[in-house]
């Protein structure tokens, strides 16, 4: 097994592995999966899964636990933080229980958007199984149903629908597991949507209407919720080279020209003719990532799915 110690990444983006980040005797809780992360004013991160004892612990950045709750979300998978005239606010998507519920910091729910009966093809809520959700800074909500019909839906911040896209299918504008979705503001002059089409491996840029914009391709790398922090895009890659080979995740940097410079835990990221070769796993790492939280020092916390139920790891820049 490679040390704790030991420096993975590529072209500057470098960091040290600290798989102890959360020390043994701190490490009581219970988990399942570790679904995703983000980090609040506060400074703490809170961290999402399936497990009801706890869906939601919370931790410090030295990786200790401060507290958890949430016994009501054993679908607990989307994680997202909002900011909203002052307040902090979670929203939670349970793929179990076909819902996305908005909490506060303490976990207590606000609201709850049910399945979206006004689109014909959901004949119920068992159709339904949200994945991610993006709040705007106008509270507009996005939802990806990346286990489900594979549409986007768009609400208001009161939870009423809007319009959805995407959608199961062939064509460019649908998806293959619309795992995850951000806003790509990295451009002052256009907002676009980046959702996942882990599948496909890639992500898929809409405008904020909708309108199928441009694919930026990940071959072989399944990838999870692009994250987009400063000029660039992270990303957990949950598998690769193929959806069943297991254990073989990775995490993944792009640039602000839309390119992958570096891969943490697996082989470099080489482009020929401007295409990116397909990478794969260095071992010891990761088992499966789900997600990256970066913090404002752009080290990195990465949460794992079906790893043998292990806490987050904790990359630190050098």
């Amino acid at each position: 097994m490679p040390s704790v110690d030991e420096i993975v990444g590529h072209n500057g983006y470098q960091y040290r592995v600290k798989k102890d980040w959360v020390a043994a005797s701190d490490q009581k809780l219970p988990l399942k999966d570790c679904h995703e992360m983000v980090i609040a004013a506060n400074g703490l991160l809170y961290m999402l899964g399936n497990e009801t004892t706890n869906n939601v612990i919370i931790f410090n950045k030295d990786g200790k636990v401060m507290g958890s709750w949430g016994h009501d979300y054993p679908g607990g998978h989307g994680l997202t933080l909002h900011n909203e005239n002052g307040e902090e606010f979670l929203y939670i998507t349970d793929t179990a229980r076909s819902i996305v519920a908005k909490t506060t910091l303490a976990g207590k729910v606000v609201m709850e958007i049910p399945y979206p009966k006004e689109i014909s093809a959901y004949e119920n809520a068992a159709a339904y199984k949200p994945t991610e959700t993006l709040i705007m800074p106008n509270g507009d909500i996005y939802v990806t149903d990346g286990y489900g019909l594979q549409f986007v839906i768009q609400y208001n911040s009161k939870g009423e629908y809007i319009r959805h896209f995407g959608g199961r299918g062939d064509g460019p504008s649908n998806l293959d597991c619309a795992h995850g979705i951000a806003l790509d503001n990295r451009n002052a002059d256009k907002n676009i949507l980046l959702v996942t089409s882990r599948n496909q491996n890639a992500f898929k840029q809409f405008s904020l209407t909708g309108e199928y914009l441009g694919t930026i391709d990940m071959p072989g790398s399944f990838v999870c919720r692009p994250v987009v922090k400063g000029n660039n895009i992270y990303a957990a890659v949950f598998r690769s080279g193929d959806n069943q080979n297991f254990g073989s995740g990775y995490l993944t940097i792009l640039d602000e020209h839309n390119q992958v410079i570096s891969s943490p835990g697996a082989t470099e990221p080489i482009y020929e003719n401007g295409v990116l070769l397909p990478q794969q796993k260095l071992a010891g790492h990761f088992i499966h990532p789900h997600d990256v939280c970066v913090d404002d020092d752009e080290n990195l916390y990465v949460p794992q799915w079906n790893s043998n139920q292990v806490y987050p790891v904790k990359l630190i820049r050098v």
